[in-house]
């Protein structure tokens, strides 16, 4: 499972010109699931995700999380995260999940992840316009 994170001080995700998701200060979260992911892993990362330390400090370090500033998440499906990308000029998708089980694992992310601090989303599968105000900017790859 993949998290490609951005710190943010607001960023909103938009289906059909609606607004369906937004966050405050905290993080983008673009979500990728591949083949092997499962529940184990995307606890795992949601508990990387929540502790990872990229807010600033009282000194202006990265030492505090977005729990530590009760800080916002938006989670948003991205498959292409998956790509491998290693050959030629056309991303290759075999090894992203099956778009049932990457629903699934998308949703019970976002499920726990609102069960910890404040969560909008996107729509999985949807053809999502994304919006963000990148803070710092500041953004890191996590892999579980």
């Amino acid at each position: 499972m993949i998290g490609l994170i951005q710190r943010v001080s607001e960023a909103s995700v938009r289906v059909d010109g609606e607004v369906i998701g937004s966050a405050g200060r905290g993080l983008l979260v673009l979500l990728g699931v591949q083949k092997e992911d499962d529940k184990e892993k995307a606890d795992r990362l949601l508990d990387k995700i929540l502790r990872y330390r990229v807010f600033p400090d009282d000194e202006g370090r990265m030492n505090r999380s977005i729990s530590d500033i009760d800080g916002d998440l938006l989670v948003v499906s991205q498959f292409t995260l998956a790509a491998d990308t290693r050959k030629g000029t056309r991303p290759g998708f075999s090894g992203a999940a099956a778009p049932d089980d990457a629903s699934a694992l998308y949703e019970y992310f976002c499920s726990r992840a609102s069960e910890k601090v404040t969560t909008g989303t996107g729509r999985f599968g949807a053809d999502m316009k994304v919006s963000l105000v990148n803070d710092g900017p500041v953004t890191f790859w996590l892999e579980v």
